[in-house]
């Protein structure tokens, strides 16, 4: 579901400058730094009932993410998005999920975003001049595809040891009869671009379409809970004259905020897009997922390998400084080196620069500088488990939690999909920070312990 300021559809649905750029070398081939995200290794399960197999992600502290989406907070128009996404003197271009109005925290717009920064700077370029692309993830890549053939010269720098960004696929056979997805990987019908490129690589995917609600407090499956009341309350808060948060506009629509149900609701929208009701804009509120999605099944680092075709690509060197004036635009490396380029394309994740983790010189306009401190970083973590057998003999392929206190209300059954008893639980806002604060064994044991709803008795 899509939800506008005034329109509602209910459906599917990112020193001195003369010094330094007199200082630049000419060939942009940096020494790579190290790698500031380690790849996530399987740990030892807790006693009691335990997977043969466990993973996590760990956007929230990963120091080139610093969170897994953006979402719009109470009292921030989607213009700021609209401010972020404009380009500073041709020289600097901004693209990212948190640069696109219609479809903030997605991977298809981080795919828009991709595009038309690309287009964007090809406005502004001149033949053969010399572009930097900062991230090689999904908008970042996109950006290079469609600027490969255009006779510029062109580098992607990526911070990490890999392509991706915040979508990462983790290819193990002997642990994972899947490759185990940390990042993006579940998407719907508004995706049309990425399930072509999907299509067109013969990557596996499967749908998603068959849910399962349970009661912690009896173990009784029970009706979904009606998503009206949250739809009710945000179109009776969009007609009013100041901004609040989609929690107070339940509580004002009369919902009951200790409902069990309208938690568990609450929680699944969460989980999608990162952010907690008491957060987020009741204008601008964040999508609620399909009820169908399509879980991608194979290894997303060839949606990569296809779009970074042809294009140099510098890994593990972290951009740190960006300083530009009418002359052109030096990148700082982490390493000490300089590069000098015509334009360079920015696709930094929000959280990154908020937390200042890229200088400009000079600093942004105010606009951009708005933007970045008023749009909210959401959280979204996901766990893998695989077990021996089932836990739970069934075709639904998303299971919710109502009530109780487990902190992974959501989870993915890809048992029925695949042939193999794997469990993805997804937590975001408040309860994703905290499981990220968990070490290996304890955001294990509290994952076993969200799934006691769906264990046999007795085990």
């Amino acid at each position: 579901m899509r939800i506008s300021r005034r329109t509602l559809l209910v459906g599917t649905g990112a020193g001195v400058l003369g010094v330094l750029l007199a200082s630049c070398t000419r060939e942009p081939a940096p020494t790579p730094t190290l790698d500031r995200s380690p790849t996530p290794q399987p740990t030892d399960a807790p006693e009691g009932p335990a997977p043969t197999a466990f993973l996590r992600s760990a956007w929230t502290n990963d120091p080139s993410a610093l969170g897994a989406v953006s979402f719009t907070p109470v009292g921030v128009q989607s213009t700021a998005r609209d401010a972020l996404a404009g380009s500073v003197d041709d020289r600097l271009f901004f693209a990212g999920e948190a640069t696109d109005a219609e479809a903030p925290g997605t991977m298809a717009g981080a795919v828009r975003s991709g595009l038309r920064a690309a287009e964007e700077l090809l406005d502004a370029a001149g033949a053969g001049e010399r572009v930097a692309i900062v991230g090689a993830g999904l908008a970042g890549a996109v950006a290079a595809k469609r600027l490969v053939p255009t006779g510029l010269e062109l580098t992607v720098f990526e911070a990490r040891d890999r392509t991706g960004g915040r979508v990462q696929s983790i290819v193990n056979d002997e642990v994972w009869p899947v490759p185990a997805q940390l990042g993006g990987w579940l998407f719907g019908e508004d995706d049309a671009e990425i399930a072509e490129r999907l299509n067109g690589l013969d990557i596996r995917t499967a749908a998603l379409d068959a849910a399962l609600w349970r009661s912690v407090g009896d173990g009784a499956d029970v009706e979904p809970p009606s998503t009206q009341p949250l739809t009710d309350a945000i179109v009776a808060a969009q007609a009013l004259p100041a901004d609040t948060s989609l929690a107070d506009a339940l509580a004002e629509a009369g919902a009951d905020p200790a409902d069990p149900a309208l938690q568990a609701l609450l929680a699944f929208v969460s989980a999608s897009a990162g952010s907690d009701a008491a957060q987020v804009s009741s204008w601008f509120p964040p999508a609620l997922p399909p009820a169908t999605r399509t879980a991608v099944l194979g290894d997303l680092d060839d949606v990569f390998a296809e779009l970074l075709d042809g294009v140099r690509v510098s890994l593990s060197s972290a951009v740190s400084r960006v300083a530009y004036d009418e002359a052109g635009v030096s990148l700082g490396i982490a390493t000490g080196e300089s590069l000098s380029f015509d334009r360079v394309l920015l696709t930094v994740p929000l959280g990154v620069l908020q937390t200042g983790g890229v200088e400009f010189a000079p600093k942004l306009p105010f606009a951009h500088r708005g933007a970045i401190a008023d749009l909210g970083v959401g959280f979204i973590e996901t766990v893998w488990l695989r077990f021996d057998e089932p836990i739970l003999d069934t075709e639904a392929t998303i299971w919710h939690v109502i009530g109780g206190d487990a902190v992974i209300r959501t989870w993915v059954n890809l048992a029925p999909v695949t042939g193999d008893a794997i469990l993805v639980g997804l937590v975001g806002g408040a309860d994703a920070v905290a499981f990220a604060d968990l070490d290996d064994e304890e955001a294990q044991a509290a994952a076993i312990a969200a799934l006691a709803a769906f264990m046999p008795e007795g085990v």
